[in-house]
C-alpha cells in the first residue's frame, strides 16, 4: 500500500510554531516510518516573516498570506498557533469552513469558546484537536477521553502552570520571597515579562475549563471558576506550613459529587508534604484523575515549553492524520449551559480545612480572642502554632488549623477577626486540601 501524504498549514510561527516546524522539517521519514504518513508541512503564516528563528525552512514556505493558506484545497490541517481570543478564533472558523481540520493549543479560546468552535466543526465534518492546550507535552485530554474512557471523572487535582510551580518551589526549598522567585523565573524564560495571567490564577483557571468540560461533560466557563492566584504569597506562610507537614502548590481542582454538583477552583492551597503532587518541582506541570472503576491515575511531565508543547501538537496531527481524531470528535458533546450552570456549586458551599495566620499583640488573653469568634462561627479548631518575633513592637504571629467547615462560615469569621483591636493587620487564609489516598 502506497504511503499517505498529509499537507498542512500552521498559522502562528512564534516559540511553539519554530517547534512544530522543526519536529515536521526533520523528523518525518522517521514519523512515516511509524505511521505510514507522510506530513508535508506545505504553509507557514505570520505577520512577521523576518525574525530568526531556531529552525532553518525551505524557500518559500514562510508567509504573510492567510487568505493563501485558508483557499488552498491541498491542505487538510490547519495549526492555530496565533494565541489571543478575537484574531484566533476567526482564523480556526475559516478553516473549518474551508474544509480543514483544526488543530490548536490555543487554552483561553478553546476556555471561552469551546463549545461554539465545536459547534462549528461538527456542522463541517471537521474535528478539532487541542491535546497542547492544557499541559503541554503531557497526553492528559487523551488520557481523559480515550484510557480513561470507561471510567465517571470523580475529581481532579492539578498543577497546571509551571511559572506558579517553579516560583512556589523556589520559595518553599530556597528560602526566595515571591519578587526574588519571580525574577527568577523570568531570567529562565519560565515566566513571561507580564506575568500576570500566570500569577493570578488565570492560566490554570482556563486549563481547568477544558479539562472539566471533557471530564465532566459539560460546558464550563472560566467564569464558572472561583480564582485566587499566588502573588500574595509570604515565605512566612511557606515556613509555617512545612512546621505543619504542608507544602504550598497552586492546583487546580476539580470534583463532582455524587449529587451531581461541580466545585471548580484555582487557588493557593496546602496539601500534606507526602502526597505525590506536593513532590511536583520547578516548571513541570503533574494532574491526578479519580476515576470510579480505574481509582487514581497521575500524570506527570514539561506542562510548557517549544518542544514538548509541539511534541503534543505533532501528536494530534498524527491523530488527525489517521482518522482516529474525527472518530473520537463526533462524540465530543457537551450539557449546554442551560443545564450547566445550575450544577456548578459556589465558592461560599465548599467544605474545607483551614489554615489562619493572624498577627496579633503578644499579651494574655489573645487565643480566648480567638477562640471566641470561631466558636460564634461554629468552627472547631484543629492545631494551634504561635513563634516568638523579635523586634516587632510585640506583634505576634498566631496560626490556627481548622477542622473542615465551610467556606462562608470561615469569611464570616475573617471579617470578625479584622474587627479586633489585637489584630494588626489583614489576616492570611490558605485552604487545605486532602487529596484522597488510593489505597488497598
Amino acid at each position: 500500500m502506497a504511503d499517505k501524504t498529509v499537507k498542512i498549514g500552521l498559522v502562528g510561527f512564534g516559540t511553539v510554531g519554530s517547534g512544530v516546524a522543526k519536529i515536521l522539517l526533520e523528523d518525518s521519514d522517521y514519523i512515516k516510518a511509524k505511521t505510514g504518513i507522510k506530513l508535508e508541512l506545505t504553509r507557514i503564516v505570520d505577520v512577521d516573516t523576518k525574525k530568526e528563528r531556531p529552525v532553518k525552512l525551505p524557500a518559500g514556505l514562510l508567509t504573510n498570506d492567510l487568505n493563501g493558506l485558508i483557499n488552498d484545497k491541498d491542505i487538510q490541517i490547519g495549526i492555530e498557533l496565533v494565541g489571543g481570543t478575537k484574531i484566533a478564533k476567526d482564523v480556526q472558523l475559516k478553516m473549518l469552513a474551508s474544509g480543514k481540520d483544526v488543530i490548536t493549543a490555543n487554552k483561553a479560546l478553546l476556555a471561552e469558546h469551546g463549545s461554539e468552535l465545536y459547534t462549528a466543526a461538527h456542522k463541517a465534518d471537521k474535528c478539532i484537536a487541542f491535546e497542547a492546550s492544557c499541559a503541554g507535552g503531557i497526553p492528559i485530554i487523551s488520557a481523559i477521553r480515550t484510557g480513561l474512557a470507561a471510567n465517571k471523572i470523580k475529581a481532579i487535582y492539578g498543577i497546571v502552570n509551571g511559572t506558579c510551580n517553579y516560583i512556589l518551589t523556589n520559595m518553599t526549598s530556597k528560602n526566595e520571597s515571591f519578587r526574588t522567585a519571580l525574577k527568577q523565573a523570568q531570567d529562565k524564560g519560565y515566566a513571561e515579562a507580564d506575568p500576570t495571567l500566570d500569577i493570578s490564577g488565570g492560566d490554570s483557571a482556563h486549563k481547568l475549563a477544558i479539562l472539566s468540560s471533557i471530564s465532566f461533560g459539560c460546558e464550563i466557563l472560566p467564569q464558572d471558576i472561583y480564582v485566587e492566584g499566588i502573588e500574595n504569597t509570604d515565605i512566612a506562610d511557606i515556613r509555617y506550613g512545612g512546621e505543619m507537614g504542608y507544602t504550598l502548590k497552586l492546583l487546580a481542582i476539580g470534583q463532582k459529587t455524587s449529587e451531581g454538583k461541580i466545585f471548580l477552583r484555582v487557588h493557593p492551597s496546602f496539601i500534606s508534604s507526602d502526597s505525590a503532587l506536593a513532590r511536583v518541582d520547578g516548571p513541570f506541570n503533574a494532574v491526578s484523575i479519580f476515576g470510579h472503576a480505574v481509582g487514581q491515575t497521575m500524570f506527570y511531565g514539561r506542562g510548557a515549553g517549544m518542544m514538548p508543547t509541539a511534541s503534543a501538537i505533532v501528536a494530534d496531527i498524527i491523530e488527525v492524520a489517521m482518522g482516529n481524531s474525527k472518530k473520537l470528535f463526533k462524540h465530543l458533546t457537551l450539557e449546554p449551559r442551560s443545564n450547566t450552570n445550575c450544577f456548578v456549586s459556589k465558592i461560599d458551599e465548599l467544605e474545607s480545612r483551614f489554615y489562619i495566620r493572624l498577627r496579633v499583640s503578644d499579651k494574655p488573653g489573645v487565643f480566648a480572642q480567638i477562640c471566641t469568634i470561631l466558636a460564634r462561627h461554629e468552627i472547631s479548631l484543629s492545631g494551634v502554632l504561635q513563634h516568638e518575633e523579635h523586634n516587632t513592637n510585640n506583634v505576634v504571629p498566631a496560626i490556627v488549623i481548622t477542622h473542615k467547615t465551610r467556606q462562608e462560615k470561615i469569611t464570616a469569621a475573617l471579617a470578625d477577626f479584622e474587627k479586633l483591636e489585637i489584630v494588626k493587620s489583614k489576616p492570611v487564609c490558605i485552604r487545605i486540601v486532602d487529596i484522597p489516598q488510593d489505597s488497598d
